[in-house]
């Protein structure tokens, strides 16, 4: 059975920053998230089994989204410290493992991650998509799962595969709604505003009945509360220009590269570099030829 793994670089990345603190090497260079990240990849390689292994990096934003809201994700701010730093010796290891790696200049990892499974998903058994950004649940169908690591905050809670079904039972609507339904609650981490007053519980039930946001305006005299009548009629737009904010692009072109083997040389150089040396011996012990 073929399986790929798809992982959302950034995603991660700031996972493994934040899983492990205070970490550097001899002359102050912080090491922290590289510790993390290898940690992880190697429990994906442990734990799935995957044939191949995909990683998707942001470059400069998305450009498309920023022309039709300028104030896209500018709540972010800058990366903590260490974290640009680190990140490109995150990018060199993870292709010393034999993993590839991808980034495009205007477009998000989500919409280069969207495209690969376009491309992939007639082709292999499963694919399985690694990340906690909930935008890339509208992925989820037969054959195609997401992979959410469990919260820095809450590690008991494990990682969680989530497919179709499992969509259903988190977000009360199924991955084909995922669209629509953040398009009517907004998305605070990308600054995309929802309606004002509506959560989650409120989005579900007139999913449910209504099945998208076109019918949803159509209907808006016949919404309950009340009060929602005049605001989602007087809102019509912005509920279309959300679900274009938020739907990802498919049809971004690119290869998807084979698969390789790890190459010692360059993850000997790497770890010795960063002073992992356990890791490195690790590295022997599991990539070298029998």
């Amino acid at each position: 059975m073929s399986k790929i793994l798809f992982c959302d670089g950034h995603n991660l990345a700031f996972r493994a920053f934040y899983g492990i603190r205070e970490l550097n090497r001899s002359d102050g260079f912080p090491t922290n998230m590289i510790h993390g990240w290898l940690r992880t990849m190697w429990r994906l390689e442990d734990e799935f089994s995957p044939n191949e292994m995909h990683i998707f990096f942001d470059r400069g934003g998305s450009h498309r989204r920023e022309k039709i809201l300028p104030a896209y994700k500018v709540n972010r701010g800058l990366p903590p410290d260490g974290f640009n730093e680190q990140l490109r010796w995150v990018k060199k290891l993870t292709n010393a493992l034999g993993h590839n790696t991808y980034e495009m200049e205007g477009k998000e990892a989500d919409d280069l991650i969207a495209s690969a499974v376009r491309q992939k998903k007639s082709e292999v058994n499963q694919i399985v998509i690694v990340s906690s950004d909930k935008d890339l649940a509208q992925l989820v169908e037969t054959g195609v799962e997401q992979l959410v690591p469990p919260p820095t905050a809450n590690p008991k809670l494990g990682w969680r595969i989530l497919d179709s079904n499992a969509i259903q039972q988190k977000f009360g609507v199924s991955p084909g709604q995922i669209l629509d339904y953040l398009s009517v609650i907004g998305d605070q981490s990308d600054n995309i505003p929802g309606l004002s007053g509506v959560g989650p519980k409120t989005a579900t039930k007139w999913l449910a009945e209504f099945t998208n946001i076109e019918n949803l305006i159509e209907n808006a005299g016949r919404l309950t509360p009340k009060r929602f009548c005049s605001v989602v009629y007087e809102n019509r737009e912005k509920l279309l220009m959300n679900r274009e904010l938020i739907r990802l692009e498919a049809d971004v072109e690119f290869d998807i590269h084979e698969p390789r083997s790890a190459d010692l040389v360059n993850l000997e150089k790497i770890l010795t570099e960063m002073e992992m040396i356990k890791s490195w011996d690790e590295c022997l012990n599991r990539y070298s030829p029998n």
